[in-house]
């Protein structure tokens, strides 16, 4: 009996890098939780920072699920957003233009540009920021419904070495794009040690459903650096709903203007914010690679 596989594209935007299904043509795996983490080993797997599924939608032009390289559920991820939208394009299900995908964060209006025959350029509608300390969710000595904005950090408890060197400001922002954000400002992104830092905040006790967290350097008013922990898959290349926080964090405390450029490991991306409405990010996606993984019985 020949032995059954799933057949995948490795999809890149700004170097956050995630494998993905199209089940239009695929059947939706079993157990997406527990095949993401193997899937998206580096050294085991295809390679990447999760798994996401993009399924038909009875509201909009496609559904996209993503699973982070853990396994968890997450509600929305920016890059993988472009990427989902560039793939249902790609492969016929919507027409080039203005078209709609399904999140967790809601239904996003999303505008695709194909740049060449394996990627496009991306606008997305990222929503309206999530800001009242409830709702992020984070715990802070304040009422639930206000803002938590240059705001003391009570996760870091102690100035370190590393904190003076990288000029880092201690306060912190915090922002829901769907998913939560924590944002600090230093001088030196370079400096922060994100692979020991990252991972205490990411499930500090202020933070009850843990939380991503972003490391920003102010280079110019329209145009800044940032490093980024992710929640459920540490550090990656970028993060679209991390850097459209990272946009409105900026706007909040009269660090950046409404219009950014987003440097990221991974490239660059481009957030407008006019402190009001939605955040709106562009930026690449790309397809990689095809693949086939092999699947278990009952997979």
């Amino acid at each position: 009996m020949a032995e059954k596989s799933l057949r995948f594209v490795k999809m890149q935007g700004a170097g956050n890098d995630y494998v993905y299904v199209d089940c239009f043509s695929e059947p939706t795996p079993v157990d997406p939780a527990a095949l993401a983490p193997r899937i998206a080993d580096r050294h085991f797997g295809v390679g990447g920072d999760g798994l996401v599924l993009v399924q038909p939608s009875a509201v909009a032009a496609a559904r996209m699920r993503m699973f982070n390289a853990d396994g968890s559920e997450s509600e929305m991820c920016g890059n993988g957003v472009r990427c989902v939208a560039h793939l249902v394009v790609a492969r016929g299900h919507a027409a080039e233009g203005m078209i709609t995908i399904e999140t967790g964060r809601g239904i996003l209006p999303i505008e695709v540009q194909r740049s060449g025959p394996r990627g496009s350029i991306v606008r997305v509608g990222m929503g309206v920021p999530i800001l009242a300390a409830a709702d992020i969710p984070v715990v802070v000595p304040a009422e639930r419904s206000a803002r938590v904005v240059d705001a003391s950090c009570a996760a870091i408890t102690a100035a370190e070495p590393w904190m003076v060197e990288s000029g880092l400001d201690r306060r912190m922002t915090c922002v829901s794009m769907g998913n939560p954000h924590v944002v600090f400002y230093c001088r030196d992104v370079a400096v922060v040690p994100l692979e020991q830092i990252g991972p205490v905040l990411e499930r500090a006790p202020i933070f009850p459903r843990r939380i991503n967290v972003h490391f920003v350097q102010v280079l110019t008013a329209d145009r800044v650096r940032m490093r980024t922990w992710e929640r459920g898959s540490g550090i990656t290349m970028a993060c679209g709903t991390g850097a459209s926080a990272v946009c409105v964090a900026g706007v909040l405390t009269g660090r950046t203007e409404t219009r950014i450029v987003a440097e990221v490991p991974g490239g660059e991306l481009i957030l407008d914010w006019d402190g009001q409405g939605e955040v709106f990010m562009t930026g690449p996606a790309e397809e990689v690679f095809t693949g086939e993984w092999p699947l278990e019985d009952g997979a």
